[in-house]
């Protein structure tokens, strides 16, 4: 099967565009010329969008199984497609969790019955996410867990946290870390700022993520470990994963989508589809990790998609669950909001999509080159859409950017050559 993508542009190392067209074979692009005009068995005219290797989000929540009424493998991956990803991580947060063998084999079945997109499962480092009993890294390694982590638990106890590092660095594994320090997070369910005090809400002081950062930085270099930091959200952790990067240690970070575009001061009432965690903090954090970004101590984006059921995230600010849904809006923000207002060049957008979060895991993904994988996401960078949650294809309506102009929205997503999503039509 030969597939022609025509009148194509692609972003060159310049920043700049040059016209091409692309060639598919089976699976992977065969050739990138200006023109092509070799046989194929469908033709796709691209009508001047712009074509991009397919994007990486290391960070979602599928919720399947056991969170069905949320989230499906099935719609999920429907959302990542629809968003221009081509490879998306899912988070152990499920029931049962992939703690075992057999939950890991049946999570893995279920990924290669329903997913629209490639999934790569991570597995708990703790039984049940509990943060007692340690899971067998080794065993999960070779049956196909992508990393390890509790995301959405952070390890309480430097013990547990250091053991699991030794056991990550001995198969070379990945120890992924949400960062929390329960015993001073005080019952917060926003940053512990000037929002929490107007709303009358108890807040997440910054301190409960940083610390325990600083804290996992120095297990990791102790262990030789690769350690990854999620959705980072403070001024002091970017500080801390700054100096532990000058220092050696192998540590990695990653930034969500709405700590770059938001901040405490944009919550002006309890609505709960700002309700987060790690929380939107002050106007100082959102700018030192969009400064993290552009020296490279944040590696790249992933989005912390996490959808939740209307009526849990009704429950009012203190009870509504934490998260949002992200998949499907991730790439028209940023490139709006901070590549069309000059704050990135739209080749840094890419590479923290893309090439970025593929070389810290050492993924075979997130490149537009002849010989690769054909994982292709196209992108039309001109017209303007307004973001309407009620057409998401995730179940998951949970978003504070609905109603928000945007362009830069992705009409076509391939994965290995194949269509799986075509702009208005589900593939």
């Amino acid at each position: 099967m030969k597939t022609l993508l025509k009148n194509a542009k692609k972003l060159a190392a310049t920043n700049e565009f040059e016209v091409c067209e692309i060639l598919i074979e089976g699976k992977q692009i065969k050739e990138i010329a200006p023109i092509i005009s070799e046989e194929a068995d469908e033709i796709i005219d691209l009508q001047g969008k712009l074509v991009l290797p397919g994007f990486i989000d290391v960070h979602i929540h599928l919720r399947e199984p056991g969170g069905e009424h949320k989230e499906t493998i099935l719609t999920g991956t429907e959302a990542a497609a629809r968003g221009g990803y081509t490879t998306v991580c899912a988070m152990p947060n499920t029931n049962p969790v992939p703690d075992s063998k057999e939950a890991l084999e049946a999570l893995w079945g279920k990924i290669n019955t329903d997913a629209k997109v490639r999934v790569l499962p991570y597995a708990a480092i703790t039984k049940g996410l509990k943060g007692e009993e340690r899971t067998n890294i080794k065993k999960l390694q070779e049956l196909g867990a992508f990393a390890f982590t509790d995301d959405g638990v952070g390890i309480q106890t430097a013990d547990q946290m250091l053991s699991a590092m030794k056991e990550a660095a001995a198969c070379g594994a990945a120890i992924v870390a949400h960062c929390e320090d329960n015993s001073i997070v005080y019952g917060g369910v926003t940053h512990d700022g000037e929002v929490s005090e107007r709303l009358n809400l108890p807040g997440i002081p910054s301190l409960s993520e940083s610390v325990q950062i600083a804290r996992d930085v120095l297990l990791a270099e102790a262990a030789n470990c690769h350690y990854h930091v999620c959705h980072v959200s403070t001024k002091e952790s970017v500080r801390v994963i700054r100096d532990a990067k000058r220092a050696g240690i192998h540590v990695t970070a990653e930034v969500t989508p709405h700590h770059l575009l938001l901040n405490e001061e944009d919550i002006r009432e309890a609505d709960t589809n700002f309700k987060m965690n790690p929380p939107l903090r002050a106007k100082e954090d959102q700018q030192a990790l969009i400064d993290g970004l552009l020296d490279g101590t944040i590696d790249f984006i992933a989005t912390d998609h996490a959808p939740h059921a209307a009526e849990e995230k009704a429950k009012g600010f203190i009870k509504a669950p934490f998260g949002i849904v992200g998949l499907e809006t991730a790439f028209p923000l940023l490139y709006t909001h901070l590549v069309e207002t000059g704050k990135i060049s739209l080749q840094q957008l890419v590479e923290w999509m893309t090439a970025k979060p593929a070389d810290v895991f050492n993924l075979p993904y997130g490149s537009l080159e002849v010989g690769k994988v054909a994982d292709i996401t196209v992108v039309d960078l001109e017209k303007e859409n307004v973001i309407d949650k009620d057409t998401f294809y995730s179940k998951g309506k949970n978003t504070p950017f609905d109603g928000w102009r945007v362009k830069g929205t992705p009409v076509v997503t391939m994965v290995e050559g194949k269509v799986v999503y075509k702009e208005a039509v589900h593939a």
